[in-house]
């Protein structure tokens, strides 16, 4: 989160006015440059100030408000010395990431000035460029990013060495034998940073743990979940709390909410869910009006704002899925127990009653505190049995449920049609489930499909969270909303001019382009060869969504209005909006609390962005690694495949499983291939043969890469002699 402040809320808020204070002074015309101890003689700060106003001057300087000149001058931001996180790449250059700014700055290998992965740098940007992007030197180091990393262990006589598992990190850690902690070669171990090195010397640092062996069960994603930094355990404080929480709903709790006990009302989630933290209901009137009820666990009843429990779960920010295990957000107590929404037990729930007509329309709704007692807890596939495949011995099973289900499914197609009719973008990739074994090994990766079930509750979410976005919009109040910006006009043009190819088009208004037009895109792709390719290049085209303070629209789903409502169980934002819709609702949100949300907010939007986008890192790395790992025992089996990306390096082939892989260029026989950047395609100098994405490709697997997690793949339908090469055809 950038700078760390340890305080309390009154502390806390002291701190920001203190840096405002500075920040005022230092960009006033009549400022002079100063140093540290000018600064404070200026301000008239105490000495046993002292210490905490270098401490404030530290927060600026990390958030890049101020800056520091050579002399050690304080003076305002300039425009052209931006502050960034530093990306470094193994091969010495590295980029700087710059919040606000499209493309990253390019830092060329004799222009880092010694900064490490992770850092904070302030830079100057320079005249050249590399490609597109901006070069850049960095003239300060303002925070270290990386204090310390997850790697393999290799034992020399005197001494040892750290391989890092994250490869982006080029150098190895040195390590004296006396801080190794009795590591031996093949140990994944934790290693604490003592010194960053420089031009002539490696990086040092010291072992701090020992995670296990690199074939022992589970060290392998133990070691990811470190390298990420996830925190696993809770600490003793949030556990005392976490146990103080009742088992059940107190009578106290349930005054002045509405009762909605005797309304019917499920749970649908997959057979494995433990934290169930929405319900559903839905009833038709004798107009023909539907009552579509989303009833959401009122988790903020139990986790105060600044409790304990509520600064883990700020700093975590969202639960992480990873393929063996979870790292929930909140402690199981919580989120297994009191605000689960179990079967047949009262539960605390803050409601969205919505009343929709036919034509998928909201005509009145209501946002209320409310208790709920849940029927039946169900699973996508009973549901998917009940009103799909039209299962008997399921539809006698849940009798009463069943016209409710049917009534779900019409609704469900009621208000995707309408998500359609506006342009909503849907793209249906398919996702993997990998099934391990007891030792953590992979047996089987099967697709995830989608079915009638779960777009039901993907439908209703949907329009409980943007119900309750448009309500907080027109109140004018502070608010958390998810956002998606319009693409690159410079993807749109090249994604434009290269559909043009297969004979199809997208209409631009300028440069931009509405989401409808790539909606009827994808619905004129559907079920042709070059859905595949062109699916890709569309959702490449788009940018990341994102928690903000501005309601600035999704593009994605062709909406002004959008939050995170539905799951404040494992996603710190819908809890935090939570707090704001029970204090406007009590009628309690007030100038004093409107301030605190204003100045709060933009914080918690930008580190719950900053933590989701960890999240997605990891649970990628760990099912990347899985695949690998299932693959390693299928070397030399062949399978038909689709290539899903095409660089100047190979070809990257999808199995129907899922898993990826790369045909390395130098695997392409029979001519020498190159990249054709705009045409997408691998092309033959000689030949002319070319490879397109989206084209199907009976491939082999030749080998795998534990270490790096990837896997190589050779042609399946050519059997020739790799040292046959072009200019032996010439010859002949």
């Amino acid at each position: 989160m950038g700078y760390e402040f340890n305080g309390n809320e009154e502390q806390r808020r002291r701190f920001e006015q203190r840096k405002n204070l500075i920040c005022e002074l230092i960009e006033d015309e009549m400022y002079v440059p100063m140093k540290e101890k000018e600064l404070a003689a200026f301000m008239q700060v105490s000495r046993e100030e002292r210490e905490a106003f270098r401490e404030v001057l530290q927060a600026l300087l990390t958030e890049g408000r101020v800056q520091i000149t050579k002399q050690g001058k304080y003076v305002k931001p300039d425009a052209n010395q931006p502050v960034g996180t530093f990306i470094s790449h193994a091969k010495g250059f590295g980029f700087v990431e710059i919040e606000g700014r499209e493309e990253d700055l390019y830092v060329p290998e004799d222009k880092t000035g010694g900064a490490f992965h992770l850092d904070k740098v302030q830079v100057a940007l320079l005249p050249g460029q590399r490609g597109k992007r901006q070069e850049a030197v960095v003239v300060k180091i303002l925070e270290r990013g990386t204090k310390q990393i997850v790697g393999t262990y290799e034992q020399s006589q005197n001494f040892g060495f750290v391989i890092p598992d994250n490869s982006k990190i080029g150098a190895d850690i040195f390590v004296p034998k006396e801080r190794s902690k009795g590591a031996v070669t093949g140990h994944k171990v934790v290693v604490e940073l003592t010194s960053y090195g420089d031009e002539r010397h490696k990086p040092e640092g010291k072992v701090v743990e020992i995670l296990g062996h690199i074939n022992d069960p589970g060290v392998d994603i133990l070691s990811i979940v470190r390298g990420y930094d996830l925190p696993m355990e809770f600490g003793e404080k949030v556990m005392n709390q976490a146990q103080r929480v009742p088992e059940e709903v107190q009578e106290a709790d349930k005054i002045g909410r509405m009762d909605l006990r005797d309304l019917q009302m499920v749970t649908i989630d997959g057979e494995d869910a433990k934290d169930l933290d929405d319900a559903v209901s839905l009833y038709q009137d004798e107009e023909g009006l539907y009552h579509l009820g989303v009833h959401i666990a009122d988790v903020s009843n139990y986790v105060q704002e600044n409790s304990a429990l509520d600064w883990e779960a700020l700093e975590r920010g969202t639960s992480v899925y990873l393929v063996d295990r979870v790292i929930p957000m909140l402690p199981h107590k919580l989120s297994n127990g009191i605000c689960s929404l179990n079967q047949g037990v009262e539960r605390l729930a803050l409601s969205c009653l919505m009343t929709i007509n036919d034509k998928g329309e909201v005509k009145d709704y209501e946002i209320a505190e409310t208790v709920i007692c849940v029927d039946r807890r169900m699973s996508y596939t009973s549901v998917k049995k009940i009103l799909e495949d039209k299962d008997e011995a399921e539809r006698q099973e849940y009798e009463p449920l069943v016209p409710m289900f049917e009534l779900m499914e019409q609704l469900a197609a009621i208000l995707r049609r309408k998500r359609h009719k506006r342009g909503s973008i849907d793209f249906d990739f398919a996702e993997s489930k990998i099934i391990l074994d007891e030792n953590g090994h992979p047996t089987d990766i099967r697709p995830y499909e989608r079915n009638v079930a779960t777009k039901i509750i993907e439908d209703f979410m949907l329009i409980a969270n943007e119900t309750v976005a448009q309500h907080f919009f027109w109140m004018e109040i502070p608010f958390i909303y998810r956002t998606h910006e319009k693409p690159d006009p410079e993807k749109i043009m090249k994604l434009e001019a290269f559909i043009r190819n297969f004979g199809y088009h997208i209409k631009l208004t300028g440069e931009e382009v509405h989401p409808k037009e790539l909606q009827k895109l994808l619905d004129k792709i559907a079920d042709t060869e070059e859905e595949t390719l062109i699916s890709r290049l569309t959702l490449r085209s788009m940018k990341q969504a994102k928690y903000t303070v501005e309601c600035t629209g999704h593009f994605g789903l062709a909406c002004q209005y959008y939050c995170h409502f539905t799951s404040p169980i494992r996603r710190y934002p819908d809890l935090q909006i939570h707090r704001i819709i029970k204090e406007q609702v009590r009628g309690r949100l007030k100038e004093k609390r409107i301030e605190h949300y204003e100045e709060k907010l933009p914080e918690v939007a930008r580190h719950s962005s900053k933590m989701e986008r960890r999240a997605e890192e990891a649970e990628r790395e760990t099912d990347k690694l899985k695949k690998v790992e299932y693959m390693e025992e299928r070397i030399g089996e062949i399978y038909e495949g689709v290539i899903s990306g095409i660089t100047q390096w190979g070809i990257y082939v999808e199995l129907p499983n899922t898993v990826e892989g790369l045909l390395h260029v130098a695997e392409l026989p029979g001519d020498y291939f190159y990249y054709d950047e705009n045409a997408y395609e691998m092309v033959g100098q000689s030949t002319g043969k070319t490879y397109k994405l989206g084209e199907r490709i009976r491939v082999q697997v030749k080998d795998v890469d534990r270490f790096m997690r990837t896997i190589n793949f050779v042609l399946a339908d050519e059997v020739y002699n790799k040292s046959w090469s072009i200019t032996d055809k010439e010859r002949r």
